[in-house]
């Protein structure tokens, strides 16, 4: 793995929620990396490719990243006010993809799934 590539993948693991690109350029020219935002998008590209890092489109359509916990299929819960993130395993919907495919006679199904909603600490935040 390149140096810059390790770079992007540490700053992901050092953070809790899902960054877009911009914020971890900003993140590591602030620390006073040298890195461009074209090597950061590349490295992004190049973690997610290899399973290392999870990516989600938000709201707005912007891509995020975020390191991932595990290497098994999983969904996420994430924060919409501080992107805060929960992997989480749901059977149900493994189930209920695989039979939806099958009902219109596809095969090889894959799925994303990611639920949004407010965390606890920034709702208490909010009073």
């Amino acid at each position: 793995m390149s140096t810059r590539r390790e770079v992007v993948r540490q700053a992901l693991t050092e953070s809790s929620g899902f960054r877009s690109a911009q914020d971890l350029y900003a993140d590591l020219r602030a620390e006073g990396s040298k890195i461009g935002l074209t090597t950061v998008y590349r490295a992004l590209q190049a973690l997610s490719n290899s399973g290392e890092v999870d990516v989600l489109r938000t709201d707005a359509g912007e891509a995020v990243y975020r390191a991932c916990a595990t290497e098994e299929h999983h969904h996420h819960l994430v924060c919409r006010s501080c992107s805060t993130a929960v992997e989480v395993e749901e059977p149900a919907v493994e189930k209920w993809a695989a039979e939806v495919g099958a009902e219109h006679g596809f095969t090889g199904i894959t799925h994303t799934v990611e639920i949004f909603g407010i965390c606890t600490g920034c709702r208490a935040a909010a009073g």
